[in-house]
């Protein structure tokens, strides 16, 4: 028997491709592909609007190191929207965990490695602990994701103000800011913390039964069920990780800024959010990429060095991020009510 080769079937030969030229095409017709030119066209905008700044090595690891706290958390928030969940109290775990992890650290004293390893578990643990919270308010309360997730964004920056008394605390050791001081291969280790976490939230997400469980979980929660996924316990790890993940960005962010930062947080969740949907992951659930979020935090970054280089005010930035955001929602409803037609 002679095997068929798929570029010469009759519909390859009708439409005239074939199957390489199609899987190119469903490529470059992806969300991260568009994604990818928005962002070549941000960076030339701003490289011709100020060349003897923007187009340098400086411009370059300053993007990259701001954008690491909110990878970081958006990774996390990849895999809850996918499954057609929402998240948007992680700013606040983000400060309740590094104002933990500072509280322990000053209590405990000194500025050695094991000061520093005890404020790393503290933070990482308070920001599991509040996403375990979540999950089991959404998962087994059956409370909506949103108003959850809108209660806990209350009640963790309470819970931060009234451990640290309303103020910063600025005792951290001096071992942790050393950390972002250093530079291996000429950017920060926060960079570096960063990509490995988006290393192997993209491989979980697309290559491991969790990753695929969490994709038709999002795309239809009643098959999974029938399929025998354990809904309710996939929902509750799912708010659990990206809570332990809010958690080390929390001590990120307390590692780069030497203090707990506690008002400087307060648009991370619209951020992490708009650069998430911006990489093509879908607020309905069921699709989406760690790669296209990679692409997408990108873009409210970029744009934020750009306007700070132009001297534009900085509130012009959650300008643009509400308008982005409601349009990256617009375009992904219709296509989805194309994809339903065909």
């Amino acid at each position: 028997m002679t095997a068929i080769d798929p570029a010469k079937t009759p519909d390859a030969a009708r439409t005239g491709t074939t199957a390489k030229g199609r899987r190119w095409r469903r490529v470059l017709a992806s969300s991260p592909a568009y994604m990818t030119a928005v962002l070549l066209v941000l960076v030339l905008v701003f490289s011709f609007a100020a060349p003897n700044s923007f187009p340098t090595p400086v411009t370059l690891r300053n993007v990259l190191t701001d954008m690491a706290v909110l990878l970081v958390m958006a990774v996390g928030a990849t895999f809850v929207l996918v499954a057609a969940g929402f998240d948007i109290s992680i700013g606040s775990v983000l400060v309740f965990s590094g104002v933990c992890a500072a509280k322990v650290m000053e209590t405990q004293g000194g500025d050695g490695p094991g000061t520093v390893v005890l404020g790393a578990v503290t933070a990482l643990v308070a920001g599991a602990a509040w996403g375990a919270i979540n999950g089991l308010v959404i998962s087994k309360l059956k409370v909506p994701a949103l108003i959850t997730t809108l209660g806990s964004m209350g009640a963790a920056l309470g819970a931060a103000l009234l451990i640290s008394n309303g103020t910063d605390v600025r005792t951290v050791p001096k071992a942790l800011i050393g950390v972002a001081t250093e530079r291996p291969l000429g950017v920060s280790w926060l960079v570096w913390v960063a990509a490995l976490v988006a290393v192997i939230g993209g491989f979980v997400l697309s290559q491991t039964r969790f990753g695929r469980h969490t994709q038709l979980i999002g795309s239809n929660e009643e098959s999974a069920r029938r399929a025998g996924v354990d809904v309710d316990r996939h929902t509750f790890w799912l708010y659990t990780a990206n809570g332990l993940l809010a958690g080390l960005a929390g001590l990120l962010s307390l590692t780069r800024f030497a203090t707990t930062t506690i008002s400087g947080h307060t648009s991370d969740g619209l951020e992490v959010i708009t650069g998430v949907v911006l990489g093509g992951t879908s607020l309905f659930g069921g699709v989406g990429t760690v790669i296209g979020t990679v692409i997408g935090m990108a873009i409210p970054t970029v744009l934020n060095n750009g306007f700070i280089q132009l001297n534009v005010q900085p509130f012009w930035q959650e300008v643009a991020i509400g308008i982005v955001l409601v349009v990256a929602v617009y375009l992904d409803q219709l296509k989805r009510r194309r994809r339903d037609q065909v």
